[in-house]
């Protein structure tokens, strides 16, 4: 039986931004009236978001934790905007993600355990101890930074600019992170294919 593979390249991206493009896409062309596309793009997330974890499970036999725990949350908080026709339960989806992600990060390297290397060991063979550490604090405080970012945005502009700003601006801030991130793995024993896969971000809210 061949080794479970690790998505990569354009499956990685299809997997991890697919349902945020198709989230953004439905909000501004459903066919209904303006108030009404959040709700109908949130049902479109929550499909797009179950499709790419059985496309992962499929055709790379697993589904990642971020993706299936950003999965759970999508249907979650998703199934709660529809059925109350309440808006801010999606938009405090990426806030809650956020914190607890950033949470569960540094509260493992309280215990010197960092839990980044639990999720993508595999993925970065050559990362040393002290560079697991460095990238499991410098993503904790990255998602924490979101979490105040998401929650300003908001509160503090229509649904349309938060939908907008979670394409243009979370994906790109992501994309910076963790390339910003590469010269330091690569001085704690990430080679450079291995960098250039550490350049892309996991799950964007």
């Amino acid at each position: 039986m061949s080794s479970k593979q690790e998505p990569a390249g354009l499956s990685r991206l299809l997997i991890d931004v697919g349902p945020l493009i198709i989230f953004f896409v439905t909000n501004y062309a459903a066919p209904v009236p303006g108030p009404l596309r959040i709700f109908v793009a949130t049902g479109a997330f929550m499909a797009a978001m179950i499709a790419a974890m059985i496309y992962s499970q499929i055709r790379y036999r697993s589904i990642s934790p971020l993706l299936m725990f950003s999965g759970f949350m999508v249907v979650v908080l998703g199934g709660l905007t529809i059925w109350l026709h309440n808006d801010t339960f999606i938009k405090l989806k990426p806030t809650i993600y956020y914190l607890l992600v950033a949470g569960l990060l540094a509260f493992g390297l309280k215990f010197d355990k960092p839990l980044l290397k639990t999720v993508l060991g595999s993925a970065y063979p050559g990362l040393d101890e002290q560079g697991w550490r460095l990238l499991t604090r410098n993503w904790a405080w990255f998602f924490a930074f979101m979490a105040v970012l998401n929650e300003a945005v908001w509160r503090n502009s229509t649904t349309d600019f938060w939908v907008g700003f979670k394409l243009w601006g979370a994906i790109p801030l992501t994309f910076l992170f963790a390339a910003v991130n590469v010269p330091m793995l690569l001085r704690h024993g990430l080679t450079k294919d291995e960098a250039e896969a550490a350049a892309e971000p996991g799950p964007v809210e």
